[in-house]
């Protein structure tokens, strides 16, 4: 009992510190990005003009580039206050949701995996949730936009599903993993989402810049890997004591004339 209730209380205090940390970097990086790109989501089409007339020909093309299409800004920007805040709220909302989730996953595998663990190496246990649910999915489906075109969600959803399966498989093998047949099977999974390429839409037009999208990815990573950090390094401070390395455990001492 006392088990269970260390492991919750790590995966908690380790989801709200790095969804609390998450969304104070992503309100000074992703969430500009994500509002200018609202803007582009409602595009205005052109009206219809008359023909243009043989009279006046400087007028008419004048009039075409004045009845262009117009930009507007896209029904989820907030523009008043309460929307802001509400916006804002659901977005930590949100991320402690996720926080707390990841946080049980990684505490669960720590206790599976049965290996001593602080700060330094929850670290790297969380570098390892971050190269599997963020990095290494993100080299078919990149971190999109609003106004981007994507495929289906549901395909989406699908193939990032396998992508961080396969690479949460491929890095439990290369760390734990002692047969070559069962690392390469492993290391097999991990790409076979990516060989078999992620879902795509037929046209990848967009009306959001290029530029911003790179920006936006860019900055999706960071703020991934600076929750990661975060997650696994207070889960292993906070499970130190709960898996002891295998010298600190006391031995099967045999009695004398024991048989």
């Amino acid at each position: 009992m006392d088990l269970i209730r260390r492991l919750f209380t790590a995966a908690l205090v380790a989801g709200v510190l790095s969804g609390t940390a998450a969304s104070v970097v992503q309100q000074a990086t992703t969430v500009p990005l994500i509002l200018e790109a609202e803007k582009y989501e409602v595009v205005t089409p052109p009206p219809a003009t008359a023909a243009p007339t043989t009279t006046a020909p400087a007028a008419s093309h004048a009039e075409g580039h004045q009845h262009g299409p117009v930009r507007e800004v896209g029904e989820g920007v907030p523009v008043t206050l309460d929307e802001a805040m509400q916006r804002i709220g659901l977005t930590i909302a949100a991320n402690l949701i996720a926080g707390v989730a990841y946080a049980l996953l990684l505490a669960a595998a720590i206790l599976l995996a049965g290996r001593p663990v602080d700060a330094r190496r929850g670290l790297v246990w969380g570098m390892g949730g971050f190269v599997a649910v963020s990095l290494a999915p993100s080299f078919g489906l990149a971190p999109e936009l609003p106004g981007m075109a994507g495929a289906e969600l549901e395909l989406r959803q699908l193939w990032w599903l396998s992508a961080a399966a396969g690479a949460g498989v491929g890095i439990a093998a290369l760390a734990f993993a002692r047969n070559r047949l069962v690392i390469a099977v492993a290391i097999m999974a991990a790409a076979l989402p990516h060989l078999i390429g992620a879902p795509h839409p037929e046209s990848a037009e967009g009306a959001v810049p290029p530029e911003l999208a790179a920006r936006f990815v860019t900055a999706s990573l960071g703020s991934a890997a600076l929750f990661w950090a975060i997650l696994g390094s207070v889960c292993g401070w906070l499970m130190s004591g709960v898996v002891e390395p295998a010298e600190s455990r006391p031995a099967l001492r045999v009695q004398p004339g024991a048989r």
